[in-house]
C-alpha cells in the first residue's frame, strides 16, 4: 500500500505537471534551444550556462562550479522524489552554547525538487499525517497539510538531451535562509544578530556523490555581542548541508511498543478504519538485511548485507583509539542475539590516500566524533527516514572533557574500594573502561535506543557487592540506564568491576528490534511474534522498560538496586570514607586547591542524589509496563512500611545535621564562609521536595483507597515534624543548623497556606491546594509547633535556642493570620 506524507500529498499533482513539462522542457512555445521565444529572461543554452570553466562532479546530480557560482544539474527522474536534508555546524566559534560543536545536527528534513513553469521549487514536506492515495481523504489531507517552499529557482539551462534542467542554488547557501541556518532566533537574539554579511560568506565546496550531495559554507553575521572575539562584532561559521536521496521504496516499518524501549517515528493515518485520527509508531532502527536468508531462517548467525559502520574522528587521540572502538563494538553480541555476525564495526579515519574526501560530516560516514570542549557530555543523535523510521547515519559525539566527569565520579563513588580511583590522573585502563561504557551507552541511541531508568532496579542490592555478580552483569540489565559506577561496593567485598556493561536487556531489545521475521509482509503481519517475545520475559524484571518517572522509585536516574533506602546508605557510608582522603587524593605539589574544591561540592551533590533516590519512596507509586491483555494492575503504591523506612532515612540522614560535609580541614583549604548555609540549601532542598503538592495528594488518593494500610497524610506530616522538631519534645538546645532547617520549614509550610501553584507544564499528579486536605493539615502542624514552642520557650537555659523558640512563634502566627487564596 502507497502512502504518502501530508507535503508530498500536496506535491503530487505539481510534480505531474512538472513531469509533462519536463519532456518538452521549454514549454509550449519553447525553442529549439531550449528558451522561450516569449522571455528573452528564459532558459539560456547549455553551452553559455555550463561553460568551459566549469568545474564539474559527477553524482546523484551535476555539480558546477564557476568561479564562486554552483549550479545544479537535476534529472527528471529526481523530481518529487524524497530526499533529506541534513544542516550541520562543520565548524563553530567558541562558546556559541556548551552542547553546540563541529559536527552538531540544526535540522534534519525531507525536501522535494519540484518543477512548476520555469522554475524549479525546493519544498519542505512531511510524514506526519498520511493516508492512501487511492482513498477519497487523501484529497483533504493533501488540502490541510500543505508544503512550504524552502526556496524558488528560475531554470537556467536544459541538457542537450532534455533530460535535465540546470539551477543556479549559489544563493541558497550565501544568503540567509532560515531552514537551514546554524543560527536559530534564540541566538540570534540573544547575540544580537543584526544581518547576515554577503561580502564575508562564500561557499567552500560542493561535492556529489551516488546517493548524495555535500556543501560546505561560511555564513558570516554582524553582532553586537558575538559570543567570542567580542571586539569584532562578528559570528562566523562553517556550515555542512547533506542532501541525501532517501530509498524509492521505504524499508518496511516495525511497530512501536510501549513495553520495549526505542525511539519512535510518529503518524497520524487518516486512512485507516478506525473511529478517530489514528496514529502508529514506528520504531527508528537501522535496515539489516542478512546476506543468506536462507541460512538465517535456519537460526544460523550470518553478515548482514551492510553492517553498520563507525569511523573514528581523526582527530580522537591514539591512547584512547581502542577504548572508543570496543565501545561501538560491544553490541556485536546484541547483534548475535538477533541473528547477525559482524553487524557493527568501528574503523579507524581513511587516510588521505585511501580517501581523499573522507568527511565526518558527510552522511556516507557514520562517525564518532572527538570534540575539544570543556561540556562534559556525550551524545548520540542519528538521522531515520521519517516515512519508515530508518536510520540513515548517525555521528556519536564525545566532549573531551568528559572524562573529568568520569575521574571525578569513580573518585567520589568508587574511591573507598576502588584504589585505581584514588588520584587525579587515574590509571588508563579504568578511564578507558569508562570511556568504552559511554561511547556504547551513545551507540546505544544511534541504534533506535532510548535511557532505560527502570532496569537497575532489577539487581539485588547485596548482589552488587558481589565480585562474580558484577564482574558477569556489571552494574545494571543494559547499558541504557543512567547507572554509571558501582557506589553500592564496600571497602572488603572485592568487587574489581565498577563500571556498567552491555547486559541481558541489551541483547533482549535488539533482537526485538532487528530480528526479520520470515514471511511477514507488513508491520501487522509481526505483531503477533513481536508480542510473544514481550510476554515470554514478561515476569522478569530484567526485561522491563520505562523511562523516569518522579514518583516511581524504581525508575530513577543515577541510582542501583532494588532498595534505594540500602543502596543510599552504602553510597553515603563511602562518601563518609572519601571526604577525610579528599585532600590527599587531590594535591598537586605546586598547585592549589582547585581540584580538591571542585571535588568537594560534586561529592555535596552526590549525598544530595543518594538522598532524593530515597525521598521518592515517599508518596511513591510503583508502575509497571504492561499491555490491556496482561493481568493486574500498572500503578500500585509503595507500601507503607518502606514509606516510613524511607522517613527514617531522611530524618538521620538529611535532617539531623549531616556533620561529616563539614569536614574543617577540607573546608579551610578551599572556602573562607558558606558552609552553614551550604547545608541549610541541600536540607531545606529536600524539604521542600518532600512538601510538594503533588507527593502529599498521592499520599491523600492513597488513602481513599485502601484506607487504614496506607501511609496517610497526617502520618506523613507528623513523622517530618518530629524529625524536623525532634528539640521541642527533648528541650535540648537547637543549634545552627538545626535553627536553619526549622525557619525552612516555616518558609515551606506558609508557602503551602497561601499559594496554590499551578499545575506543571509537564505533566504529573494534579492538585489543588486550596481544596483539598494539605492546607488543614498543615494549619495543624503549625498550632502543634506553636503551641510547643510557645510551652518550652520560656524552659530553655540557652538564649539563642530561646529567641529562636519565641520567633517561631511569631512566625506561625503571622502565616495564620495571613489571607490565603
Amino acid at each position: 500500500m502507497m502512502r504518502f506524507g501530508l507535503a508530498a500529498l500536496a506535491v503530487t499533482a505539481l510534480t505531474a505537471c512538472a513531469a509533462s513539462s519536463a519532456t518538452n522542457p521549454g514549454g509550449a512555445n519553447a525553442s529549439p534551444q531550449g528558451r522561450s521565444s516569449q522571455d528573452d529572461e528564459g532558459p539560456q543554452p547549455y553551452a553559455e550556462v555550463v561553460t568551459e570553466d566549469a568545474v564539474s562532479d559527477t553524482g546523484i546530480f551535476l555539480v558546477h562550479r564557476i568561479d564562486e557560482k554552483i549550479l545544479y544539474e537535476i534529472p527528471d527522474s529526481l523530481f518529487g522524489r524524497d530526499m533529506l536534508l541534513i544542516s550541520r555546524i562543520a565548524r563553530t566559534p567558541a562558546n556559541l552554547s556548551p552542547f553546540i560543536n563541529a559536527g552538531s545536527k540544526v535540522s534534519e528534513q525531507v525536501v522535494h525538487w519540484e518543477r512548476r513553469d520555469s522554475r524549479v521549487m525546493l519544498r519542505k514536506v512531511s510524514y506526519n499525517a498520511v493516508a492512501n492515495d487511492t482513498l477519497p481523504v487523501y484529497e483533504s489531507v493533501m488540502d490541510n497539510n500543505f508544503a512550504p517552499i524552502i526556496r524558488s529557482f528560475d531554470i537556467e539551462a536544459f541538457s542537450d538531451d532534455s533530460s535535465a534542467l540546470v539551477i543556479d542554488v549559489t544563493e541558497l547557501f550565501t544568503t540567509d535562509v532560515a531552514a537551514i541556518s546554524g543560527l536559530p532566533q534564540a541566538s540570534r537574539t540573544r547575540f544580537q544578530v543584526r544581518r547576515l554579511d554577503p561580502s564575508r560568506t562564500y561557499i567552500e565546496y560542493a561535492r556529489s556523490y551516488p546517493l548524495n550531495v555535500e556543501v560546505r559554507h561560511v555564513l558570516t553575521f554582524d553582532a553586537t555581542r558575538p559570543p567570542s572575539n567580542a571586539n569584532t562584532g562578528t559570528i562566523s561559521m562553517e556550515m555542512n548541508q547533506s542532501m541525501i536521496l532517501l530509498p524509492a521504496e521505504p524499508m518496511q516499518p516495525r511497530m512501536a511498543d510501549s513495553r520495549v524501549g526505542f525511539f519512535t517515528v510518529t503518524q497520524i493515518d487518516f486512512g485507516l478504519d478506525e473511529q478517530k485520527a489514528a496514529t502508529r509508531r514506528y520504531i527508528r532502527r537501522w535496515r539489516l538485511e542478512p546476506s543468506d536468508p536462507a541460512a538465517y531462517a535456519r537460526g544460523e548467525l550470518v553478515d548482514p548485507v551492510k553492517p553498520i559502520v563507525y569511523y573514528l574522528d581523526p582527530a580522537t587521540p591514539a591512547k584512547w583509539r581502542p577504548w572508543v572502538k570496543r565501545g561501538v563494538e560491544d553490541w556485536q553480541v546484541a547483534f548475535e542475539a538477533a541473528g547477525f555476525s559482524n553487524a557493527i564495526i568501528a574503523r579507524d579515519p581513511p587516510s588521505p590516500e585511501e580517501d581523499p574526501e573522507f568527511n565526518p560530516e558527510d552522511v556516507r560516514y557514520s562517525s564518532v566524533r572527538w570534540v575539544a570542549s570543556l561540556t562534559r557530555n556525550a551524545v548520540g543523535p542519528s538521522v531515520a527516514d521519517p516515512r519508515s523510521g530508518e536510520i540513515i547515519e548517525s555521528d556519536i559525539i564525545w566532549f573531551h572533557n568528559h572524562m573529568r566527569s568520569y575521574r571525578n565520579r569513580l573518585m567520589l563513588e568508587t574511591g573507598a574500594a576502588n584504589e585505581l580511583a584514588r588520584s587525579l590522573n587515574q590509571d588508563e585502563a579504568l578511564m578507558g573502561e569508562a570511556m568504552r561504557a559511554v561511547i556504547a551507552h551513545e551507540i546505544g541511541h544511534a541504534l533506535g535506543l532510548p535511557h532505560n531508568m527502570i532496569a537497575s532496579s532489577s539487581f539485588p542490592v547485596d548482589s552488587l557487592r558481589s565480585p562474580t555478580f558484577t564482574e558477569a552483569m556489571g552494574v545494571a540489565p543494559t547499558i541504557m540506564d543512567y547507572a554509571r559506577q558501582n557506589y553500592i561496593a564496600q571497602p572488603g567485598d572485592g568487587v574489581t568491576r565498577f563500571i556498567r556493561k552491555i547486559g541481558p536487556y541489551d541483547r533482549y531489545v535488539i533482537n526485538w528490534g532487528y530480528r526479520v521475521i520470515p514471511d511477514a509482509s507488513s508491520p501487522e503481519s509481526e505483531l503477533a511474534t513481536l508480542d510473544e517475545w514481550i510476554i515470554e520475559h514478561a515476569g522478569d524484571k530484567m526485561y522491563r522498560f520505562s523511562s523516569a518517572r518522579g514518583y516511581n522509585p524504581d525508575t530513577q536516574t543515577e541510582d542501583l538496586g532494588d532498595d534505594p533506602v540500602r543502596a543510599s546508605g552504602y553510597g553515603i557510608e563511602n562518601l563518609k570514607r572519601v571526604t577525610p582522603r579528599l585532600i590527599e587524593w587531590t594535591s598537586t605539589p605546586g598547585e592549589g586547591y582547585d581540584d580538591l574544591q571542585e571535588l568537594y561540592g560534586e561529592l555535596v551533590s552526590q549525598w544530595s542524589r543518594y538522598v532524593g533516590h530515597v525521598a521518592t519512596i515517599i508518596g511513591g507509586v510503583y508502575q509497571t509496563p504492561k499491555a490491556s491483555d496482561q493481568s493486574g494492575p500498572i500503578y500500585e503504591p509503595v507500601s507503607r512500611d518502606e514509606q516510613q523506612r524511607a522517613m527514617q532515612f531522611m530524618v538521620d540522614q538529611v535532617f539531623q545535621t549531616p556533620m561529616w560535609l563539614a569536614n574543617e580541614d577540607i573546608l579551610r583549604r578551599i572556602e573562607h564562609g558558606g558552609s552553614v548555609d551550604r547545608i541549610r540549601r541541600r536540607q531545606v532542598q529536600h524539604l521542600n521536595n518532600l512538601l510538594s503538592p503533588a507527593r502529599m495528594q498521592r499520599l491523600i488518593e492513597t488513602e481513599v483507597f485502601i484506607g487504614a494500610a496506607s501511609y496517610t497524610l497526617v502520618q506523613f506530616m507528623d513523622d517530618l515534624r518530629v524529625g524536623v522538631w525532634t528539640e521541642l519534645g527533648t528541650g535540648q538546645p537547637i543549634d545552627t543548623y538545626r535553627r536553619n532547617l526549622q525557619r525552612g520549614y516555616l518558609e515551606r509550610m506558609r508557602w503551602l497556606m497561601t499559594e496554590d501553584p499551578e499545575p506543571s507544564p509537564f505533566g504529573g499528579t494534579p492538585v489543588s491546594v486550596s481544596q483539598s486536605d494539605i492546607r488543614a493539615v498543615v494549619r495543624d502542624q503549625l498550632h502543634t509547633i506553636r503551641d510547643e514552642s510557645d510551652n518550652i520557650a520560656g524552659q530553655i537555659g540557652d538564649r539563642v535556642t530561646r529567641v529562636h523558640l519565641e520567633d517561631v512563634v511569631v512566625r506561625i502566627d503571622g502565616i495564620l493570620d495571613e489571607k490565603t487564596n
